[in-house]
C-alpha cells in the first residue's frame, strides 16, 4: 500500500516558511518598479492596509477549510458546499487564472534571472527561454514526489532566502542615499494596490497547507499570522533598499523597469559598488521566485486533483504536472511583458475576488446560514466581515475604473483641487 503523503505532517515553522515563501515571489521583486514612482512612505501605508486585509482573509479561508471534514477537499468543493453550484464556474475560473498567471510571471522572472546571472558570471549566453525551461523542469518535478516534500525543499530554499536577505541588507545599507527616500506622491499610490494585494497573495494554497498540519487550527493560524508578518518586515526592508538605491529617472532607473516589465534586481546592480551586494540580490531574488512558485503550484495541483478526481498517483501526478507545467511555460516564454502584466491581472482580479470576497461570503453563510462553528474563527463578527468585503470590493471597483480609463480622470481632479487648495 502506498504511504499518504500526510502521514508526517510539518513542523510550524516549515508552514510558516511555505506561506511566506509563496507571498515573497515575482511580486516582490517588481514592488520597486511599481511603487517608486510615488515613494517610500505611500507605498508603505498601502501595503499595511494589503496586509491586514489579505492575512484576515487567509484566516476566513482557513476557518472554512476546516469546516471540511476530508484532507483532500479544496476550493472547488468547499465553494459549492457552502456557496452553491452557481458559484462553481466563477471559482474554478478565478483560480485557473490567480494561479496559472502567478506561476507564468514567476517562471518568466525565474528565465530573465537565471539567463543573466550565467551571463553575468560565467560569461555563458542562453535565452530567458532556456532559462524558463531550466527552472519548471527542476522545481516542477518535485510534485511528482509529494507535497510534504515540496514543503521541506521549499523550507530549504526559505532559509537560503533569508541568508541572502540578510547578506543584501548588512551590504546593501551603506548604498542607501535618504533623498531618494523622501519622494512622496500620494494622488497614485492606490493605483498600486492590485500588485501590493498580489504581494501578500498565497491564499490558493491555505486548503493544501491544512492537511499538512493534521489540521491543528492553533498550529494554523500561527502558521499564516507568522508567515504574513515575515512577509511585511521583508518587505519592508527590501523597499527601503531598492528606492534608496535606484533613482526614478535617469537610465536604469525605475521609470525604465516598469516600461520594459522588469523586475528592479536587474537595474540594481547597475546602481551599487559591492559586487557582494549583486551577488546577494541575485540569489535573494531566485530563492523568492522558487519558493513563491512553489506555494502557489502546490495549491494549483492539489485544486486540480479535487476537482477534476485526479488522484496524486502514478499517472495521475504525472497528468497533474503536465497541465499545470506545459501551459505555464508557453505562455511565459510568448509574451515580453509578462512578468508584471500577469502580477498586475492576478491582484486587480483575482486576489480581490478570489481571496477577498469570497472567503467572506464562504464564512459569512457558514457561521451565520449553516451554523457552524470554529476554534479558528477570525474575532469581529459580522462588523469585521463587512469592513473586510467593502475593502475588496473598492479594490475591485478601482481596477474595473482603471481598466476602463475612468480612473485617470479622478486622478486628474484629485490633482486640480489639490493645487486650488
Amino acid at each position: 500500500m502506498e504511504k499518504k503523503e500526510t502521514s508526517q505532517p510539518l513542523s510550524i515553522f516549515s508552514a510558516m516558511f511555505l506561506v511566506a515563501g509563496t507571498c515573497i515571489g515575482g511580486g516582490m521583486l517588481a514592488l520597486p518598479v511599481a511603487t517608486g514612482i510615488n515613494g517610500f512612505l505611500p507605498s508603505l501605508v498601502v501595503m499595511l492596509v494589503c496586509y491586514f486585509a489579505m492575512t484576515a482573509t487567509a484566516l476566513l479561508l482557513l476557518e472554512a477549510s476546516l469546516w471540511m471534514h476530508e484532507d483532500d477537499v479544496h476550493t472547488s468543493t468547499m465553494t459549492v458546499r457552502l456557496l452553491g453550484k452557481k458559484f462553481k464556474i466563477l471559482t474554478w475560473l478565478l483560480f485557473l487564472f490567480i494561479s496559472y498567471a502567478s506561476i507564468v510571471a514567476y517562471t518568466a522572472g525565474a528565465g530573465i534571472q537565471i539567463a543573466s546571472t550565467f551571463e553575468y558570471y560565467l560569461g555563458i549566453h542562453f535565452s530567458k527561454d532556456i532559462g524558463a525551461l531550466i527552472f519548471i523542469l527542476i522545481f516542477g518535478s518535485l510534485f511528482y514526489v509529494s507535497n510534504v516534500v515540496v514543503g521541506r525543499v521549499n523550507s530549504i530554499l526559505f532559509v537560503g532566502m533569508l541568508l541572502a536577505y540578510f547578506g543584501l541588507v548588512m551590504t546593501g545599507i551603506n548604498e542607501v542615499n535618504p533623498k531618494l527616500l523622501i519622494k512622496r506622491e500620494w494622488s497614485g499610490s492606490l493605483m498600486v494596490l492590485p500588485l501590493l494585494l498580489t504581494a501578500f497573495s498565497f491564499q490558493t494554497m491555505v486548503p493544501s497547507l491544512t492537511p499538512l498540519l493534521k489540521k491543528n487550527s492553533k498550529a494554523l493560524q500561527k502558521a499564516i499570522i507568522g508567515g504574513t508578518t515575515l512577509t511585511l518586515l521583508i518587505y519592508l526592508i527590501w523597499q527601503l533598499l531598492t528606492l534608496g538605491i535606484v533613482p526614478v529617472d535617469g537610465p536604469f532607473g525605475l521609470k525604465e523597469a516598469l516600461e520594459k516589465g522588469e523586475p528592479a534586481t536587474q537595474f540594481l546592480r547597475e546602481h551599487v559598488t559591492s559586487h557582494w551586494l549583486v551577488a546577494s540580490v541575485e540569489f535573494f531574488s531566485f530563492f523568492a521566485i522558487a519558493t513563491s512558485f512553489l506555494g502557489i503550484s502546490l495549491g494549483l495541483f492539489d485544486f486540480l486533483s479535487d476537482g477534476l478526481k485526479i488522484k496524486k498517483k502514478g499517472f495521475g501526478k504525472l497528468a497533474l504536472m503536465l497541465i499545470v507545467m506545459v501551459p505555464t511555460y508557453i505562455i511565459a516564454v510568448k509574451y515580453e511583458r509578462i512578468f508584471l502584466i500577469a502580477l498586475y491581472a492576478t491582484g486587480g482580479y483575482g486576489d480581490t475576488i478570489l481571496n477577498g470576497l469570497i472567503p467572506v461570503a464562504m464564512v459569512w453563510v457558514g457561521r451565520y446560514r449553516l451554523g457552524y462553528k470554529s476554534e479558528s474563527g477570525l474575532p469581529g463578527g459580522k462588523p469585521l466581515l463587512v469592513i473586510i468585503f467593502c475593502f475588496f470590493f473598492v479594490a475591485l471597483m478601482m481596477e474595473i475604473l482603471n481598466g476602463t480609463g475612468y480612473i485617470d480622470t479622478i486622478y486628474e481632479l484629485y490633482d486640480v483641487f489639490k493645487f486650488k487648495g
